[in-house]
Order: structure tokens, then sequence, then C-alpha cells
């Protein structure tokens, strides 16, 4: 448990020493709004896909796909179940914080903070796994995600999910994979580089928003903390217990785990702002459970290798 612990703790320290780079950046100005925005674009439109291709690069094995399959459905049940919870829970009469404290509970960082954490902990079978996460979660994010922050159905639409980054690069990936597609050096060389990108661009955006953050203000919020609790102890607790008692074991069972005990998702911040929601106390959750998972994260993914 303890050595668990310590790698884990480690890993998390490294994005942390990245997020701590990002955050120096923006305090002295050398990152703004626009250029942080212009890199999430690259790391989303890019890198993202070019990871999750890259973890597919390998020769079809049907009990991988097995895996792959256990964990989209794992992750669709993760969300059903926070779905219901954060709504259940949050009941604010302010329209725009009980929408952004539903979504903050429901949608963890699964692309920036978990693939980085997967890829080092478990290698490509890992990132395999993620993928699948990720797929859901792009699935669940413009769907009911996008009703949640904009408050309109009429807004979702089959285009909006099924032409989004994360899917469009599970779509090739298990092109790739189910086909034994073999992938000349001159194209899997580049797509290796873009992959690195994936790892310390989306920590520096991290810490730009957390130089630009009120710490103290944010502290103050009790009811933000709610949120971070449900989303960094209770679901990641909740989804480890109902994972063992499914037969979930191994890199499968661990990949899973990180994803769902990852800090909210930076994607709040971008749709709170899209839709005129509150987008201080987006940038406040996100910010504050990503310092608090540098305890969490190592704590539950220290408990899910040691039961794996």
């Amino acid at each position: 448990m303890a050595e668990s612990f310590w790698t884990v703790g480690q890993q998390v320290l490294v994005l942390f020493l990245l997020i701590g780079v990002g955050f120096v950046c923006g305090r002295l100005k050398l990152l703004n709004a626009g250029a942080v925005k212009c890199l999430a674009d690259v790391v989303l439109y890019v890198a993202f896909p070019c990871v999750i291709v890259q973890s597919f690069m390998r020769r079809f094995d049907p009990s991988m796909l097995r895996g792959l399959l256990a964990a989209g459905a794992a992750a669709l049940a993760v969300h059903v179940v926070s779905i219901l919870i954060a709504h259940l829970v949050f009941r604010d009469k302010d329209e725009a914080r009980r929408r952004v404290l539903r979504f903050c509970t429901v949608f963890s960082n699964a692309g920036y903070m978990a693939l980085p954490l997967q890829s080092a902990l478990l290698g490509e079978t890992g990132v395999f796994y993620g993928a699948a996460y990720v797929a859901v979660f792009n699935l669940v994010l413009w769907s009911y995600g996008l009703v949640t922050m904009s408050g309109e159905k009429t807004g979702l639409s089959a285009k909006k999910l099924l032409l989004n980054p994360g899917v469009i690069g599970l779509a090739a990936g298990l092109l790739v994979f189910l086909l034994s597609i073999p992938v000349p050096e001159v194209v899997a060389a580049p797509i290796g580089h873009l992959a690195a990108l994936n790892t310390p661009v989306p920590m520096l955006i991290i810490g730009f928003y957390l130089a630009e953050t009120n710490l103290p203000a944010a502290l103050r919020d009790k009811r933000s903390y709610v949120a971070i609790g449900l989303r960094l102890v209770a679901l990641p607790l909740l989804a480890l217990f109902g994972m063992v008692l499914c037969g979930m074991r191994g890199p499968l069972l661990v990949s899973c785990v990180i994803a769902v005990s990852a800090p909210v998702a930076a994607a709040s911040t971008m749709f709170a702002t899209k839709f005129g929601q509150d987008t201080l106390l987006s940038v406040n959750l996100v910010s504050l459970s990503t310092l608090f998972s540098v305890v969490t994260m190592p704590l539950i993914v220290a408990v899910a290798q040691v039961w794996g």
C-alpha cells in the first residue's frame, strides 16, 4: 500500500511541478488568456486524438477488446450515477451556480489529468483503456453537459456527439487495432511526438488558471467543498467498490479508477464561459479540486492497485 501510494504520489508530483511552471508563467504574464485558448485547442484537436490513436497501434487481441468494452461500460455507469447524485445534492436557487455545481461534480479531468497518469503508471495499456473512458466522457459531455450548461435541448445534435476529437481519435484507433493495420514509422513518429504534448501543455494551462484564481475567496465558498468532496472522494470510492464487485481487476480497474478520481474537468470553465454561467465558481472548483487531488488521487489509486 505504501509503495503504491509513493509511486502514484511521485507521478502526481511531476504533474504538479508542470502545473507550477504554468502558474509562474501566468504570474509573469508569459501566458495570457488568448495564448492559453490556442494551446487548449492544440491539445484538444491534435495532441489528444494522437494519444488515443497511439494507444491503439498494437496487434488485435480479443482479451484487450473485452477490456475496452468493459471500460466503456464502467464509464457509462459512473456518469449515470454521478448525474443522479449531482441532481439529488445540488438544488440551489441560483440557477447559474446550480448548473456549474452539477456539471463539475459529474465531469472529471479524464483527459488532461488522467491520461498522463495512466501512461506513467500503466503504459500504453492504461491509455488504451483510458481512451474508452474518455470516449464515453465526450459523449456525455456533448449531450448532458451541453444541455446542463446551455439550458437548451435544441443545442444537442448527432454531429456534435460524433464529430468531437475524442470520438474521432477512438474511431481511427479502433480501425487500426481491429484490422491490425501496420503503421509505418514515418507516420508513427509524428503521432508519438504530438501525443507527447498531452502531458506538459495541459498542465501549463491548469497552472495558468490557478494563477488567475482568487484562492482566498474560493476557500471561503463552503458549497464548493461539497462538490469537491463528491468529485474527489465519494464518487471515486463508490466507483471503485462497484468495479471490484463486478470483477474488474488489474490495469483495467486501475485505469478506470484514475479517470474517475481526477479533479474537476477543465471543460467546466470553457462551457461556463460560453453559456454565461458562473465562470468564477467553475474556475475555483477546477483550481481547488486540482490542488486537493495531489492527496486524494494517490490514496484512491493506491487502494485500486492493491485491490487489483
